[in-house]
């Protein structure tokens, strides 16, 4: 059973996402993501600056078996990327919700984007119907 935080939102396309109480949000893979990928080796980060629509791919997470687009769980501007993962993308596999983090966006009303997001029951129940 994948690890499934009660404190986060969830998109069907497995990313996660983590309300910064700063008008920021915080996105990564799930751990059910992870496991189906594999050992990452390379994650393409976004550009800092970039302004993303809901949905769109925005980055890239590649393991020894395939590469994936991440996708933008909202729409908004990345503020940061996850510089540590350049070297060590391994981060995402061993700890996807902590040190593995992919980027943070800007968003406008986090709180009420977010709402449009799984809960982590629902995420949970979508990941066993697979």
């Amino acid at each position: 059973m994948s690890n499934v935080p009660n404190d986060l939102r969830y998109t069907t396309s497995h990313e996660w996402v983590r309300d910064n109480g700063d008008g920021t949000v915080t996105i990564g893979i799930t751990d059910h993501a992870q496991a189906l990928l594999g050992d990452l080796v390379f994650v393409e980060t976004p550009e800092i600056g970039a302004s993303f629509e809901q949905g769109d791919a925005c980055a890239v997470v590649e393991s020894v078996k395939a590469a994936s687009d991440v996708y933008a769980p909202l729409a908004g501007e990345v503020v940061e990327a996850n510089p540590d993962l350049a070297d060590s993308p391994e981060l995402v596999n061993s700890d996807p919700y902590g040190a593995g983090w992919i980027f943070q966006m800007k968003v406008e009303d986090a709180e009420m984007a977010m709402a449009g997001l799984m809960d982590a029951d629902a995420y949970q129940a979508s990941i066993e119907e697979d």
